[in-house]
């Protein structure tokens, strides 16, 4: 069976809000076309500034935002959550879909997967690409499958980024909801002995496995389980990264202290502004202080502790 895949074009201001939209339909198979800054994005991934002449032709006016929806999934719905949404937010969006086989989806996705550098240790290296300059920072080879983490969203740079001050030697991870394996592994990377992700789609366990053995991590250094979080996941761990949706984190808050180590950190992400308030009264109503707050792109990144 083919899949879907849906066109949003919007004005180019739109594209980046456009595109936050389109990631809470499917948490898989988005890319961006966003030609404004051609030059400037051809020379720091690549070091040229030699670009081909249908690129350069491209309209600077619009931006494209694609996704796919799998064959199991309405792409009618799709259609209409996306119609709604950006109809209340002001945008003006022509939205087409055509199908597609998996294998055009595939490579249309990795075109724009490119080697990129987060925060100060660690590059994201796509497993495809050959040619890449690490410097002194960690790798992480990635293969994101069709499983949500490829480095590129707000949220999951901003999980990143705040990781790099917590894992450290000795220090144990639990990954919620851990998708490719992306904030896991990377945890590894940058020091943690060890590190558990848990993912209730049998999918994204199977790709965060394969991305840890890809980094040379597997059993018992770091282990993915199936299932929700207070029916697979036991013991405890110093930090807790959650990088999913408000409303699971407000429902996470009930449970995470019984997962938390004295003086555990829980980073947790994928909430969007107008969100801030629900989730702030659900760290206070369960115990929760923030110690930082972190934001990008309209994504909110919180550091909380136990009180």
């Amino acid at each position: 069976m083919d899949w879907t895949e849906i066109k949003i074009t919007v004005n180019a201001d739109d594209v980046d809000r456009a595109g936050d939209i389109a990631q809470m339909v499917v948490p898989y198979g988005i890319y961006i076309e966003d030609y404004r800054t051609l030059e400037q994005e051809a020379w720091e991934i690549a070091g040229i500034d030699l670009i081909d002449e249908d690129l350069l032709a491209k309209d600077r006016t619009k931006g494209i935002v694609h996704i796919y929806i799998s064959p199991e999934e309405n792409p009618a719905e799709a259609v209409s959550f996306l119609t709604e949404r950006y109809s209340a937010e002001g945008i003006d969006a022509e939205i087409d879909k055509t199908a597609c086989k998996n294998e055009d989806w595939e490579n249309n996705w990795k075109k724009y997967f490119k080697p990129m550098p987060i925060g100060e240790r660690l590059l994201i290296r796509p497993v495809w690409e050959q040619e890449y300059d690490a410097g002194n920072r960690a790798v992480l080879h990635l293969e994101p499958g069709l499983a949500f983490g490829s480095g590129t969203h707000d949220t999951t740079r901003l999980c990143l980024e705040t990781l790099e001050k917590y894992a450290n030697p000795g220090k144990t991870v639990l990954d919620i909801g851990c998708g490719s394996g992306i904030l896991s592994v990377a945890s590894l990377l940058l020091g943690a002995d060890k590190a558990v992700g848990v993912d209730i789609d049998a999918l994204a366990v199977k790709t965060a496995r394969e991305n840890g053995r890809t980094n040379g991590f597997d059993e018992p250094k770091f282990t993915v389980l199936q299932g929700s979080t207070t029916d697979k996941v036991t013991g405890r761990y110093d930090i807790i990264v959650a990088n999913i949706v408000a409303d699971i984190i407000i429902n996470l808050c009930r449970d995470v202290k019984n997962f938390m180590n004295p003086g555990a950190v829980f980073i947790t992400s994928g909430i969007i502004v107008p969100r801030e308030d629900d989730v702030l009264r659900a760290f206070e109503e369960n115990g929760l202080a923030v110690k930082a707050r972190h934001e990008s792109g309209g994504w909110l990144c919180f550091e909380a502790v136990v009180k």
